[in-house]
């Protein structure tokens, strides 16, 4: 698999973007869906990557900057055919690593707290990710878990 940083969010992405956002709406009430829409993953705040496997995009992530010492976890999703693969896990451990060489001291995230977001929560844990109260522009909301990693 490679990860490769997607400049312009094409086709492929698009497509996988636009089914995430479709599953937010679905477990998500609007007040409280925080994913980015293709518009704002083109931000110049946001690098966004595509998992590549065969030449088939299997999984995305982007990473925005909050601040010269944060940054926020976005869009990770991974394709519906290629679950469970450990893809997740790469495109996460290669955004730990862009933080860190960016010399971020934290990394924050947002994700749901219905049980449909739950193989989510895990993931994070299992990185050393501990909950939190709300970060950046966030307040509470009872559908959103802040998590964060002290870097």
């Amino acid at each position: 698999m490679e990860i490769k940083q997607d400049f312009i969010i094409g086709k492929e992405a698009s497509e996988l973007i636009m089914d995430h956002l479709r599953n937010m709406s679905i477990h998500s009430p609007p007040e409280s869906r925080h994913a980015l829409n293709l518009d704002g993953l083109r931000q110049p705040d946001i690098t966004f990557w595509g998992a590549w496997e065969d030449g088939e995009l299997v999984g995305c992530g982007a990473l925005k900057e909050l601040d010269r010492e944060q940054g926020e976890i976005k869009s990770m999703k991974t394709s519906a055919d290629h679950l469970r693969k450990g893809i997740s896990k790469k495109i996460l451990h290669h955004i730990i690593e862009v933080a860190r060489e960016r010399g971020y001291l934290r990394l924050s995230l947002e994700t749901g707290s219905m049980d449909a977001f739950l193989p989510a929560r895990k993931l994070y844990e299992s990185f050393g990710f501990t909950y939190c109260e709300p970060f950046g522009n966030y307040g509470e909301d009872p559908n959103s878990i802040f998590m964060n990693k002290e870097l």
